[in-house]
């Protein structure tokens, strides 16, 4: 019995803990703005994101011609998934990304190059 006794303590205590924990750790979030990244998808994203994004001439002028804007491109450095085996994570001077994603309700394709300073963005492709 003394067992159990400890057992019910222990269970009660990390309960306790973890709520705690999740309320405090959720408005530390909401008001610093901080994430909490240790997938390899959501901190590549994240590295993207953290340096200002310039655009190839090429990617300008298919931007302009299919009227994508640059939230949306945002909203792929956010969302989008990254796809290792076709990204080039061991190149120099940039390392090239390519991150998958839905544009305009089409499947596409955008080649990142990141770079020490910036975010370049090499190419728009849309998959069939």
């Amino acid at each position: 019995m003394a067992f159990l006794k400890r057992l019910g303590f222990y269970l009660i205590g990390l309960t306790i803990g973890i709520i705690f924990l999740t309320f405090f750790l959720k408005k530390k979030t909401s008001e610093t703005g901080t994430e909490f990244c240790y997938f390899p998808n959501c901190r590549v994203l994240k590295e993207l994101r953290s340096k200002p994004l310039t655009y190839s001439a090429n990617t300008e002028e298919m931007m302009d011609d299919m009227k994508i804007d640059t939230l949306t491109i945002q909203y792929l450095l956010r969302e989008g998934d990254v796809n290792f085996s076709e990204s080039d994570t061991k190149a120099q001077p940039c390392k090239v990304f390519l991150v998958e994603g839905q544009i305009q309700e089409r499947e596409a394709s955008l080649l990142f190059k990141n770079c020490d300073s910036t975010t370049i963005l090499e190419s728009i492709e849309f998959n069939p």
